[in-house]
């Protein structure tokens, strides 16, 4: 198992993520001593306590369109592991010595920590006794089955799932004989060949050793055939992006997670990829500017695709290590559909719903409410990835059948991306901006200060006479300005908007990229 702290900090993360890093040939005059080092709280706070030899990951964000950050990575005796475009940001492995002088080169914005990510599920399960007749209540809590009805039930959209893989299952399969069958997962990749020294990551299928993504994917699309129908996705017949992150212990780091969100940037028009499900969050909290997910996920929002993220199950208890009520990356960021946990109590009807206890919610460090809705994420019964998989060695318990019952706002996040299928199927001409409105303002009211606007309604979101645009006058992550104006990307001249009245629906949000940005002018102000 790699170090990410040399031999002095063996952390045992439950899920984490790895990111690419460049470097430099020779080191520039230092900047004053006064001036606090752009590093994140984290990666500081491993600075104090680590020896300057040391090696630590770390994801750097830099401040000039060359390589010379790289350079002055390997000139300090670092290694650049993997660089990404879609932020200009690489990931590193460098001493804390090391670390210190690229931080003080003036060559970088910002450094942070490769940070382990969490999945959402609460690790615990709830005795069956509230269940009622409806094991799959969350489906007609939300509207789904009033959406099946008219037809709407996901097709021809695509939903990345980022998480720990997903095995092939029946009810992934489309076509009505054996002889038209063909699956509707349109793409399996697996991001963990890109770090072998991991022992637990060797295996380099796409398939799900863990067991949590095989059922997301199954809430988010199974047409219940090895169930009777039972156990039905909400979009049934959505197509499904695999986007293996993790390993079979559940663990990734937020470099995996960029170097997936890196695939769907190039890759999403050629699958129809509309909506991207994260049901995980970093374990290091920092503010949405700084951080190099949230840059990430803002790069895919502004080219088109819905990206839903799970709040955290962080709502009363720390969890994993976490802080309650907080809000880790990538939850915290503005633009995101950040989505919460309720109860259905195993009911169709949602006057007895609840928010769950875990569910996290509150104000970001940069002022944001979140989540922005709720959604059915307690006792959730669906696909079992296999009988091996470490879930079910590890929590029998969580074994319904030959199906998996777990909780947690992951849970919740992948009922609401089947949900956003089902939407774009039915008004395919909507934008990010348009389906968080729309999500918003059809939500069925919840009365407690988590649930946001409500639980998710998706049948009445559909029925919308008109769509406004939500994010108006919030600000993009910093890591996407030059100057002090935000960037301007192709067709959309940022400098000159107000962004108390931007109109999303005139944006070409298929403009958006790194590659016009003038990185010559950066002045992050740090």
């Amino acid at each position: 198992m790699r170090t990410r702290v040399g031999q002095l900090f063996r952390l045992p993360l439950y899920l984490v993520l790895m990111f690419c890093l460049l470097l430099v040939t020779a080191l520039p005059a230092a900047q004053p001593l006064s001036r606090p080092l752009p590093v994140d709280p984290a990666l500081r706070a491993l600075l104090a306590e680590a020896d300057g030899e040391a090696r630590i990951a770390v994801i750097v964000q830099k401040a000039t369109p060359g390589d010379e950050a790289e350079a002055l990575v390997r000139s300090l005796g670092g290694e650049v592991v993997r660089s990404w475009s879609i932020i200009p940001a690489f990931l590193a492995n460098l001493s804390a010595d090391a670390i210190r002088q690229l931080a003080q080169s003036g060559l970088v914005r910002w450094i942070s920590w490769d940070s382990p990510m969490v999945k959402q599920d609460t690790g615990q399960v709830d005795p069956l006794t509230s269940l009622g007749a409806y094991l799959s209540a969350y489906n007609y809590t939300i509207g789904a089955t009033t959406a099946w009805n008219y037809g709407f039930k996901g097709n021809g959209i695509a939903v990345a799932v980022v998480d720990s893989g997903i095995t092939p299952k029946t009810d992934f399969l489309a076509g009505a004989t054996s002889l038209t069958r063909s699956s509707r997962i349109l793409a399996n990749v697996t991001f963990a060949s890109t770090i072998l020294t991991y022992a637990s990551r060797v295996n380099t299928t796409t398939s799900d050793l863990f067991g949590h993504g095989t059922h997301i994917a199954g809430i988010i699309g199974s047409n219940g055939a090895s169930s009777g129908g039972a156990f039905q996705g909400v979009a049934p017949e959505v197509n499904l992006i695999n986007l293996r992150v993790a390993d079979y212990n559940g663990r990734a780091f937020e470099s995996d997670m960029v170097d997936a969100l890196q695939w769907i940037y190039e890759h999403h028009k050629e699958y129809n990829i509309r909506v991207v499900n994260v049901s995980m969050n970093s374990a290091t909290a920092q503010s949405y500017h700084t951080s190099p997910l949230d840059a990430a996920l803002e790069i895919l929002w502004f080219n088109g695709i819905v990206v839903i993220v799970s709040a955290g199950n962080n709502g009363g208890v720390a969890i994993n290590g976490t802080v309650p009520g907080i809000l880790y990356p990538p939850a915290n960021d503005p633009f995101v559909i950040t989505v919460g946990a309720s109860d259905d109590m195993g009911t169709p009807y949602t006057w007895d719903d609840i928010l769950t206890p875990f569910s996290a919610f509150g104000v970001t460090e940069d002022g944001f409410w979140k989540p922005e809705i709720v959604a059915p994420g307690a006792h959730i019964i669906n696909l079992l990835a296999s009988a091996d998989c470490t879930i079910a060695v590890q929590h029998p318990e969580a074994l319904y059948g030959g199906f998996l019952r777990l909780s947690g706002t992951s849970m919740a996040a992948g009922v609401a991306s089947g949900a956003v299928a089902l939407l774009l199927q039915a008004r395919p001409d909507l934008n990010p901006d348009q389906v968080k409105w729309a999500l918003m303002n059809s939500a069925t009211r919840l009365r407690h200060p988590g649930a946001g606007a409500g639980i998710l309604n998706v049948w009445a979101a559909i029925s919308l006479g008109k769509y406004g645009t939500a994010n108006t006058g919030i600000t993009a992550s910093k890591l996407l300005w030059t100057g002090t104006e935000p960037v301007n990307w192709g067709s959309v001249n940022w400098g000159s908007v107000n962004w108390g009245s931007v109109n999303w629906g005139s944006v070409n949000w298929g403009s958006v990229n790194w590659g016009s940005v003038n990185w010559g002018s950066v002045n992050w102000g740090y």
